[in-house]
Parts: C-alpha cells; structure tokens; sequence
C-alpha cells in the first residue's frame, strides 16, 4: 500500500523522517516469546492485560480440557490483578478467544461461576489458533479505583 508523505516530509530520505511507532523490546528481541504480551497503564486508572493464557511455568497446558484451561486462566488473572492489588470486581471488560466454538459452552460455565453473577461485558472471539495450542485466552481491561 502506498502512502502519501504528509507535507512536511517531502524531500527528507526515510531514515530522517521520524517513525510514529517503533518496534517493542521483544520485537527486537526475537520470537522465543509465546507471545508479545504485556500490560501497561499510562497515565491512567485502567489496567490492560493480554495474552492471559493457561500457562504455568512456562509450559502450556494445552494438553488439558477447555474447562481446565480456563479455570487456569482465571488463576492467572486473579494472580496479576492481586499484583497489582485488584480483584475479579475490578475487571470492567473481557475479551475472550476461543480456538473451537464447541469449547464455548465449557467456557461459559466456567466465566459464569468465577463472576459470579456479576458479569463484566464480554466479547468472544473464534480464532484459528492461540500460542502453544491453548485452546482459551483472555485479554482484560480492570480499572484501578
């Protein structure tokens, strides 16, 4: 795709022309990662978390039931939010991606019994595929109030 130089670039090479983005540490660290997930808050109250997959140790737990490995992502998610000294209550949005949308009922239990009843808005997601063959991952957004 070609993109037209905004005004004040014309006539500098690329190498002058500042980047709006550049490349995150584990970019330029290479791929042994699982992913390139992180959190970061800014100036802000609200917490981003992605990538929360049912990890432990390193090892994926893909080798698990959908329900398992959900109840884990759940343990690591309760784990980062008490890092930071929240909780389930703090959770204002959750993305979940799903590899097989017959595992979404198995889900569905499993996000219904952590709330509690107390659901935050939920958007599920079917992907191919998620990093280490898991079959579940969340991405969440918490507010720290």
């Amino acid at each position: 795709m070609f993109k037209q130089p905004m005004a004040k670039d014309v006539g500098r090479t690329s190498a002058e022309v500042t980047r709006l983005s550049s490349e995150s540490r584990r970019q330029r660290e290479g791929s042994s990662n699982v992913g390139a997930f992180g959190s970061r808050t800014g100036d802000s109250d609200l917490v981003f978390l992605e990538g929360i997959l049912p990890e432990s140790n390193g090892t994926m737990m893909s080798d698990r039931s959908i329900d398992e490995q959900t109840v884990h992502c759940f343990d690591r998610l309760e784990e980062i939010l008490a890092a930071r000294g929240l909780d389930r209550s703090s959770v204002v949005k959750v993305t979940v991606q799903v590899t097989d949308p017959v595992d979404l009922s198995a889900v569905n239990d499993v996000y219904r019994e952590r709330f509690d009843g107390a659901y935050p808005p939920r958007t599920t997601v079917g992907v191919s595929w998620l990093p280490g063959d898991a079959g579940v991952q969340f991405d969440v957004i918490a507010a720290a109030e």
